[in-house]
């Protein structure tokens, strides 16, 4: 009963084949015959999320689960329910795997000390966000023609990260991950909302700049303004001034680098229409590998 938890626990390689395979699966037989639903896996999301979620319940389905979506307001957290209870509650209910959204750090790790089913992390807080990093680690494995994954096949190759950095689990996960194979890794921020304290095997910068010299993958990240205290950024103007990824700044990065951002996109503020909409954008080839990594993800988590 494998937990998911944090990206540096990964079997990184088997699980990049095992998304390949629901690629190729899926893109002989877009609408493959569904297993009956013998089984139930818990999507417990305490915050908004669009793609993570349908991209798990779609895997669930996938796997001959049925996906039971349980959101704070329209559960008994609303009504002071501690999370270790929820997860208890589930696991008499018979689920097979938690999918856990939280905004307190660490909860996922809390959960799986009181679970009988493996607990998969969707995000907890501004910590990490696994399937996310790896979702973003494959769809460069097929850009780079899907090279071996037990090597460092990423090595030479910069990756700049811009944007909210001090409130991004996806920058933590990929900043992992993206080392893990290779890669050098630019955070680049505002100085306000770069970490308080240095990532290991990254460069941290609020000189974008500095940061998209040379790239060879540029990722924006939204600003969370919903996690960020008063006086953070003091301008949006100012944040698209300097950090918005469009034509011109792209002009400092490498005339072949590709452009990724995780979702939910805030157009024209960390990124333009133009390159979101681009030929360099990989943006929706992440949606659509979210599909095939979570069900590998979940694969993985069910294995008896």
């Amino acid at each position: 009963m494998p937990h998911v938890l944090t990206a540096a626990e990964l079997p990184v390689a088997d699980l990049l084949f095992r998304a390949e395979a629901w690629r190729q699966r899926l893109l002989a037989h877009p609408s493959p015959p569904v297993p009956p639903h013998a089984r139930m896996v818990a999507l417990l999301f305490y915050e908004p999320s669009t793609r993570t979620r349908a991209a798990f319940e779609q895997a669930a389905v996938l796997l001959g689960c049925h996906p039971l979506t349980i959101t704070a307001e329209a559960s008994s957290v609303a009504k002071g329910e501690s999370l270790q209870d929820t997860v208890r509650t589930l696991n008499a209910q018979g689920v097979r795997a938690i999918v856990l959204r939280h905004p307190q750090v660490g909860a996922p790790q809390t959960a799986a000390q009181v679970s009988d089913a493996p607990i998969l992390n969707a995000g907890d807080g501004a910590h990490e966000h696994p399937t996310q990093g790896l979702l973003d680690l494959y769809t460069l494995w097929l850009h780079y023609g899907k090279p071996d994954p037990e090597t460092r096949w990423l090595r030479g190759r910069k990756v700049a990260i811009v944007g909210d950095i001090r409130h991004s689990r996806v920058a933590r996960s990929n900043r992992v991950l993206l080392s893990q194979a290779g890669a050098e890794v630019w955070l680049c921020a505002p100085p306000t909302l770069l970490p308080d304290a240095p990532l290991p095997d990254a460069h941290l910068t609020h000189d974008a700049e500095e940061a998209l010299q040379n790239a060879d993958i540029v990722m924006a990240l939204r600003l969370q303004t919903e996690r960020m205290a008063q006086g953070l950024l003091p301008s949006l103007n100012a944040y698209r001034r300097d950090y918005q990824i469009n034509t011109e700044r792209l002009r400092a990065a490498k005339p072949d680098c590709v452009v990724m951002h995780p979702g939910p996109i805030q157009r024209g503020v960390e990124i333009s229409d133009e390159i979101a909409d681009g030929e360099r954008s990989l943006i929706l080839a992440q949606v659509r590998n979210g599909v095939y990594v979570r069900a590998a993800v979940l694969e993985y988590a069910l294995m008896e």
